[in-house]
């Protein structure tokens, strides 16, 4: 079992970037696909990104050009890069790790909040 933990998130200006980072525990994060999430006020809990190995990641169109996912095994830790935020980036991110070939994300953070401002 792995337990995740976020971090980085906060108030910034449209255009600024942020990386948001979440650290692994229990397990390592090489076992698992990476997957993180958005969720915005008043909307549902949407893929951002995801990494199923270093060199096969997903990304949701909005995400595309703007955001990049990766994993540092030596830290056992996963981030998200975000650039150019814009306002409806605003959401509580979310990390989330599942096993290989499963449909269902099994492990989850308390999430990190992002705003940006206009």
């Amino acid at each position: 079992q792995v337990q995740l933990v976020e971090s980085g998130g906060g108030l910034v200006q449209a255009g600024d970037s942020l990386r948001l980072s979440c650290a692994a525990s229990g397990s390592t994060v090489t076992n698992y696909v990476i997957g993180w999430f958005r969720q915005a006020p008043g909307k549902e809990r949407e893929l951002v990104a995801a990494t199923y190995t270093p060199s096969s990641t997903y990304y949701s169109d909005f995400a595309k050009g703007r955001f990049s996912i990766s994993r540092d095994s030596a830290r056992n830790t996963a981030y998200l890069q975000m650039n150019s935020l814009k306002p409806e980036d605003t959401a509580v991110y979310y990390c989330s790790a599942k096993f290989r070939g499963s449909s269902n994300w099994h492990y989850w953070g308390q999430g990190t909040q992002v705003t940006v401002s206009s």
